[in-house]
């Protein structure tokens, strides 16, 4: 028996005009609460952008690619990088790569350089709704830093990815979100992980969590529930191996679809 759902952001829940049908989600979510069943939005996205699309709802928030952990409004749990690796990491993009243009995530807030092109900013701002435009990452503000998220340009940097994993392979874990979009996270600290630690306080498992993705950033939680659809529209052919079944695309709005003929029929 399904006792938590948990679904990824982009590409998945919301179409490809990053929009759901809110009123039929309304009384899935509804239902869902009558029956006791946990609705988690699982993302690399900020906290502040999961609200947005949600509002004040009854219901849990993975953000930060599983750092960070909200219920309704409030803090459940965050677990942040150490300060001096995640300084270390930060001044090789931007000092030693020369590196501008990336967004360093913390829990109060995200930061960019103000010295950065307007494409950027436009882009950050849509995604980081909690973003501060800052003069230097040399020294950082003071905050508790949870992930980097950065395009990598490979005409300039074709091995960043490969670069940054192995210089600093102890301390850091690299996931796609899509292209050529990366987020740098702490190792173990991810969508799956961060699941397993809610499931364990709410004494369920893996047979009981449904779980819903498109990218790479959403592969050990597909891997861990019993439960695991993959979106028709994936361009992440690994994840059609993974998981236990595929979803209608998030077009189709195939996260619903699958709720209401699998779990509320």
């Amino acid at each position: 028996m399904v006792k938590a759902i948990a679904v990824d952001m982009d590409g998945t829940f919301l179409d490809s005009n990053k929009e759901y049908d809110k009123a039929r989600f309304d009384r899935i979510f509804q239902e869902l609460k009558q029956r006791n069943i946990e609705f988690i939005a699982a993302s690399g996205n900020q906290f502040a952008k999961l609200k947005s699309i949600f509002g004040e709802r009854d219901m849990f928030f993975i953000s930060e690619n599983g750092a960070v952990i909200y219920h309704g409004t409030d803090l459940y749990n965050c677990r942040s990088f150490n300060q001096d690796d995640y300084t270390e990491v930060v001044n090789y993009l931007n000092i030693e790569r020369k590196i501008d243009e990336f967004i360093v995530c913390g829990l109060k807030s995200a930061y960019i350089l103000k010295d950065t092109s307007e494409a950027f900013k436009k882009d950050a701002h849509f995604y980081y709704h909690q973003l501060e435009e800052i003069d230097s990452f040399q020294p950082l503000p003071d905050d508790e830093y949870v992930k980097i998220a950065l395009n990598i340009n490979r005409d300039t940097h074709s091995t960043l990815d490969t670069d940054l994993e192995e210089k600093f392979s102890d301390t850091i874990k690299l996931v796609s979100s899509g292209h050529n979009s990366i987020d740098i996270i702490m190792p173990n600290m991810t969508k799956g992980q961060a699941l397993k630690r809610l499931l364990n306080e709410w004494n369920m498992d893996a047979s009981e969590l449904m779980a819903f993705g498109d990218a790479n950033n959403d592969k050990d939680m597909l891997e861990f529930a019993k439960y695991s659809y993959v979106m028709a529209n994936s361009q992440d052919q690994s994840l059609f191996d993974i998981a236990s079944a595929v979803a209608p695309s998030n077009d189709e709005q195939g996260v619903l679809q699958i709720i209401e003929q699998e779990v509320l029929k």
